[in-house]
């Protein structure tokens, strides 16, 4: 990720737009993944907070996403991130489409995932611990259809199938189920943020209609 986090100008280029997609998707997949590094947490302290233009969408989660950033330091942060989603057994909130779709993890939605994903040409690493319905492969392959320079794969198309198919059916319910946790300080202001991130890419994907 880069140095300097920021919302993305509006009136900007298509170019400039789409990088700050894929940019903000790096940044989910970083955040759900594992507890966040110094380097990225560095980064997003001294991200710059307002929007080209006052009252933009991602305005204000972005500055209670920072804030809580900048309020909390790396421990307590790592120590959320555990709290939440490791620990011996049954985590307080999953992280994996198959519980939110199936109410079970490795179901038929993870079966189809896999299919789709071949289909892209995409595969999980023999180092990744996690299954590919993981919300942060989620936001990594869309990153890649984004950024990628397969443009067979890497365009709108397969941009809108896959978020239609694959996250947007369940992304709203894991913000739920983050911000209704009381010990969710840093990871509730992630969730706003996600929520308000994905209300924009459903609203600029209905307009391909």
């Amino acid at each position: 990720m880069s140095d300097s986090l920021s919302l993305s100008a509006a009136g900007s280029s298509a170019l400039d737009e789409e990088t700050a997609r894929a940019e903000l998707y790096g940044l989910l997949a970083q955040l759900y993944y594992a507890r966040p590094n110094p380097e990225t947490l560095a980064a997003l302290r001294v991200a710059v907070t307002e929007a080209p233009i006052e009252g933009g969408f991602l305005q204000e989660p972005w500055q209670q996403l920072v804030g809580t950033a900048r309020a909390l330091d790396d421990v307590a942060i790592a120590a959320e991130f555990d709290r939440l989603f490791g620990g011996v057994g049954k985590p307080e909130v999953f992280l994996y489409g198959s519980h939110y779709l199936s109410g079970f993890l490795n179901e038929k939605p993870l079966v189809r995932l896999r299919s789709d994903l071949a289909a892209l040409g995409l595969a999980r690493g023999e180092a990744m611990p996690e299954t590919e319905d993981h919300v942060a492969y989620l936001c990594e392959v869309m990153r890649y259809l984004i950024a990628g320079d397969d443009m067979a794969v890497c365009n709108l198309t397969a941009q809108r199938k896959f978020f239609v198919t694959h996250l947007q059916p369940w992304i709203l319910p894991l913000c739920d189920a983050l911000q209704g946790q009381s010990a969710a300080h840093f990871y509730a202001a992630l969730a706003h943020f996600t929520r308000a991130f994905v209300a924009i890419e459903v609203q600029g994907f209905d307009m391909l209609d």
